[in-house]
């Protein structure tokens, strides 16, 4: 693997281990150029997905895009990293067993509503923010409205 401070070309393995929830492999590497350790992450990819867009325009799934998204509602939130990440996997387990290829981007958007509900109804509104497209107050108060009316969404 590449050395992201000086793009070494060869970097040795100095540790490898399981994620807690044993979907990755985490790897401490150094490089003996530099002299720099960093972090890689080996994951299992069932199949590559492409995520349709609104606009019709396709593009291939980025699992840290989703995971940036996710971060980023819940910032500030007391979630632990380790929970966050089984939420990503299994977002991303879900999409690949889907039998799918194309993902529309709705679907991607109601996965992470749905899981984002279950963990943390601050970022669930958050997340719902953004993919709902809320324009002004009145937008949040529906939202919420419907929210408070049938908390199981």
């Amino acid at each position: 693997m590449k050395c992201p401070f000086c793009n070494n070309p060869e970097t040795q393995v100095k540790d490898s281990r399981p994620t807690e929830d044993d979907s990755a492999i985490r790897r401490r590497r150094l490089c003996p150029a530099c002299g720099s350790r960093f972090t890689s992450f080996e994951r299992v990819q069932l199949r590559d997905l492409t995520v349709i867009k609104k606009d019709g325009k396709r593009t291939p799934f980025n699992r840290d895009k989703l995971a940036n998204s996710i971060i980023i509602a819940l910032r500030k939130r007391r979630v632990d990293a380790d929970r966050i990440e089984k939420l990503i996997s299994g977002i991303v387990r879900r999409l690949e067993s889907s039998g799918e290829v194309d993902i529309p981007s709705q679907m991607i958007g109601k996965l992470v509503m749905e899981s984002l509900s279950e963990i943390d109804q601050v970022a669930y509104v958050r997340f719902a923010s953004v993919y709902k497209n809320f324009r002004e107050v009145k937008d949040f108060e529906n939202f919420l409205g419907e929210l408070k009316d049938n908390p199981k969404q």
